[in-house]
């Protein structure tokens, strides 16, 4: 057996290459990652976007239990005219859930014109409808589950599973955050509870914990133990986290390639500035009684939406880049999950929100901040055109067909784009899959879909998988 000056076999050598040129590329990709994770020492450090945008921030209004969109935002004449017979037979193929099928009902409320464009609003929101122009209805959106758990998560982030990142989380990963005080990414939850999934609605999933959702308290402090105790001063705060972030970073040095303990040092520190930053975020008392007035707050049933709405434009107003919030909290009545009756539960909340998002409208408008702020109205899927049963006021889940809205920076106003079928059953034209509407909503903050990619498991992932395709039309 012959050995080279190095003291190795011919194999030995050719197996040590092989591994060294395996390791380089290994050491390479995992430098990329980190470095994408974490430009200028930090996750959250403002990013460029893939091509210039003026939407710098997000607002999703998110509707908890599914909003009937023939009550809604996409009028069924036809509805009136077939009121009380039975499904037609060619919509056999209806999943109904196990839940009784009654016959086809009319709208509970008319719509009416708005705006200068006459785009139809129902009367459940007469406020809303008043910006009108300023709306792009989406009326063929469609999804893969009739399940609440797995429809929000699937709206949220892509798939009908847990463990994905969110959209939110998709946005921060791709831009960062202007305020490196605040997070990046908050979400404003129903005080009568989460949606029925939980935490996954808002995670990173399988991306740096650094660009999970964040849940602010709309009242008190907005973030629970964020505060320390009162006998530790600020000073010695701040000497514990250097002391920890010198360990951190020696303890890294001699393990390169991790990224978990750095999110987790960037959140410590993170936390220290949120403890001055967050409570002023949501201290409604710097607002005036007018702005406070105009969005509902201190009366009902305004009060608690109203004042997410304000916290939203104080957030995206100081920065941050994508904010939700959950109208409908628990489950059944408490949310839009409308079985027992359309009228009992859409009445009760849709006046919850209807001055709140008009104000939110108004208000950005006024400010100057809603050419470079993205809103978007909508829940986890639609309701079917017929009652829940036999002289039932109620509507079944429809994943099948159903409307979402978009308004703001870098949005047509005043147009509805794509069709359900005559009855509302299912959309027929220029469908819009949810993936496709996460497409979209990237697209108008300068993020590619195609190129907002994370090396995961053996592929580069996506918030929309394989496919997906932008809206071109409802853009302005």
């Amino acid at each position: 057996m012959s050995f080279f000056p190095c003291g190795l076999t011919r194999r030995e050598l050719i197996w040590e290459m092989g591994g060294g040129f395996a390791g380089i590329a290994l050491a390479g990709l995992l430098a990329s990652e980190s470095h994408a994770d974490a430009p200028n020492g930090s996750p959250l450090a403002p990013k460029k976007p893939h091509f210039p945008t003026k939407v710098k921030s997000c607002i999703f209004l998110m509707m908890n239990g599914g909003p009937s969109q023939v009550d809604t935002f996409d009028p069924k004449p036809e509805l009136e005219k077939f009121a009380g017979t039975e499904i037609p037979k060619d919509k056999k193929f209806i999943n109904s859930g196990g839940r009784k099928i009654g016959f086809l009902t009319p709208a509970f409320r008319k719509f009416r014109p708005g705006g200068k464009s006459g785009l139809p609003v129902s009367d459940y929101f007469p406020r809303v409808r008043e910006h009108a122009d300023k709306l792009a209805v989406i009326r063929s959106c469609h999804t893969d589950s009739h399940a609440h758990g797995s429809a929000l998560v699937m709206m949220n982030t892509g798939k009908t599973f847990i463990g994905r990142p969110s959209l939110g989380s998709w946005s921060v990963y791709g831009l960062g955050t202007v305020n490196q005080n605040l997070p990046g990414y908050v979400v404003l939850m129903d005080k009568r509870g989460g949606p029925i999934s939980g935490q996954p609605n808002w995670s990173s999933g399988f991306i740096s914990a650094a660009y999970s959702g964040t849940l602010f308290r709309p009242s008190g402090d907005p973030i629970l133990d964020l505060r320390g105790p009162q006998h530790v001063t600020k000073e010695a705060q701040r000497e514990q986290l250097d002391l920890l972030a010198t360990l951190n970073q020696q303890h890294m040095e001699s393990r390169p390639g991790g990224r978990e303990l750095a999110a987790r040092a960037a959140s410590y520190e993170l936390a220290f500035k949120m403890q001055a930053a967050a409570p002023e975020a949501v201290d409604l008392t710097k607002e005036s009684t007018k702005t406070q007035e105009l969005y509902g707050v201190g009366k009902k049933p305004t009060d608690e939406f109203g004042r997410n709405c304000l916290i939203a434009r104080r957030l995206v107003e100081r920065g941050v880049r994508f904010v939700q919030l959950y109208s409908g909290g628990g489950h059944l009545e408490d949310t839009w999950d409308a079985h027992a009756g359309i009228e009992s539960n859409h009445g009760k909340h849709a006046a919850e929100i209807d001055q709140p998002i008009a104000a939110l409208l108004t208000d950005l408008a006024a400010r100057g901040l809603l050419d470079e702020t993205l809103i978007v109205w909508g829940g986890e899927f639609g309701r079917m055109p017929f009652s829940e049963g036999k002289n039932e006021p109620g509507r079944n889940h429809n994943p099948y067909g159903f409307s979402m809205w978009l308004a703001g920076g870098g949005v047509r106003g005043g147009i509805s784009y794509g069709s359900t079928d005559e009855l509302g059953f299912e959309a027929v034209e220029n469908k819009v899959h949810v993936h496709d509407l996460h497409a979209t909503i990237l697209h108008l903050m300068g993020l590619d879909h195609e190129k907002l990619t994370y090396f995961h498991q053996g592929r580069h992932e996506r918030l929309t998988d394989v496919y997906g395709n932008v809206v071109k039309d409802i853009l302005s």
